[in-house]
């Protein structure tokens, strides 16, 4: 991304924050201008995939973990204020969870559905698997209505997904700069 000159946004877990083997990848992803936001401390389900309204989490367990991520921030120099858009773990949440990142200061986001970045973490052995070339393709087919798109791509993905898609970043960015596209931080397209 660097030598194609893009910044990009890249929420993350506290766990992340923490894990010593990733203080490198994050010093340097902040030292290249990019966005860095918080995805929950522990990654936890909020509300039941089945029935959206049945929470999983009381809101003294999720302001905590939320909480606890952007404590792990601050060791990077990165405060609340200056990353207040958040990105719920398995980008699921309810009415509740949002009024509850609200009252916090903070914005919850997510992307935007219509195609299937989202499933480059899947692995050849479930059911939802999409290669990398099928990712590639959704995009291409939404090439028209990508203005202020929010597209989700992980920073990694299980050792037995072999068929990486963000090996394919640059293919995607010299794409989507042929159709006249602009790549932006979340904040310069949300502020």
């Amino acid at each position: 991304m660097k030598a194609k000159r893009v910044n990009a946004s890249f929420f993350l877990t506290g766990n992340f924050y923490r894990n010593p083997d990733f203080e490198r990848v994050i010093r340097r992803l902040k030292s290249d201008d990019h966005y860095l936001g918080a995805h929950s401390d522990k990654h936890l389900l909020y509300c039941s995939w089945t029935n959206r309204d049945s929470l999983l989490v009381s809101k003294e367990e999720f302001s905590n973990d939320l909480l606890a991520n952007y404590a792990a921030m601050e060791r990077f120099g990165i405060k609340r204020k200056d990353a207040r858009y958040f990105i719920p773990p398995y980008e699921w949440y309810n009415d509740s969870i949002s009024k509850w990142t609200s009252q916090l200061g903070i914005q919850l986001i997510n992307f935007s559905p219509g195609t299937r970045s989202t499933a480059d973490y899947t692995t050849p052995d479930l059911k939802n698997y999409r290669s990398s070339e099928e990712i590639m393709q959704s995009i291409k087919a939404k090439a028209d209505d990508l203005n202020g798109f929010i597209l989700l791509l992980h920073i990694g993905t299980d050792p037995s997904r072999t068929d990486k898609f963000y090996r394919r970043l640059d293919e995607l960015i010299e794409f989507l700069r042929s159709r006249k596209y602009e790549m932006v931080r979340v904040d310069e397209l949300l502020d």
